[in-house]
């Protein structure tokens, strides 16, 4: 039986074995620039920031964020579906559900429950509270931004449940802009000063490793089968 080297990563209380071999032999599959690529954008991935977006009824709205986390590096979005159970727009998506992790909640309190466990603070953006504005926020802190449904904002549970709030000082006559619109601003503002920080918000080497897997898995096609061949010829 030939060798196959196993990697365990701890994830919060999951365990997560990645082959080593197994991610060597898909990434021979793949061409030289596609590799180089994974390795460039995976060095400008975050957790240190996570966004999650509460209810929002326009699905586009939420493939909009979903891009916006994508381009701008946010390697997770959380997407609350207690009241509107709508699946990502692919179309306006353009393939970023590739490359970000979503976490799918039915409840607020199972996604604030979720993300507190996580180490992160809850951030509400809103235009009605005055605790920081963009330009000011604190982004030494492990912090997940809560973006509300475009009618209503953010429910009171999450506003109750905030330990802070986050506003883009405007100087209009509206008080407001669309969540997508304010969803790619903050994440670029806030990413953009993170990579000129000293914090640590860089992905750990075992979240690297998973990210190249995953990657990998959805840039190869009949990857089901490939994969079965794979472990018939080399099993564990």
């Amino acid at each position: 039986m030939p060798d196959i080297t196993i990697i365990v990563i701890f994830a919060g209380n999951r365990n997560k074995m990645i082959d080593l071999d197994y991610l060597a032999f898909l990434e021979n599959i793949l061409t030289e620039n596609r590799k180089e690529r994974f390795l460039h954008v995976l060095e400008n991935r975050t957790k240190h920031f996570t966004v999650a977006v509460e209810d929002v009824f326009q699905m586009h709205n939420t493939s909009a964020v979903m891009r916006s986390c994508e381009v701008f590096g946010i390697q997770e979005l959380n997407v609350i579906e207690q009241r509107f159970g709508k699946r990502i727009d692919k179309e306006i998506a353009l393939g970023a559900q590739k490359w970000v992790d979503i976490n799918r909640f039915d409840s607020v309190s199972g996604c604030l429950s979720d993300l507190k466990n996580k180490g992160y603070q809850i951030i509400a953006t809103t235009p009605h509270e005055n605790d920081s504005v963009l330009e000011d926020f604190d982004i030494s802190k492990p912090s997940a931004l809560f973006f509300g449904t475009e009618k209503e904002g953010l429910s009171k549970e999450i506003m109750d449940n905030a330990d802070g709030f986050l506003k883009i000082p405007m100087v209009g006559f509206t008080e407001s802009l669309n969540i997508s619109v304010s969803a790619a601003i903050i994440i670029q503002s806030l990413t953009n000063r993170l990579r000129r920080s000293n914090v640590k918000w860089q992905l750990s080497e075992d979240e690297i490793l998973e990210k190249r897997l995953l990657w990998a898995k959805n840039s190869i096609k009949d990857i089901k089968r490939i994969e079965a061949r794979y472990y018939e010829e080399n099993p564990r």
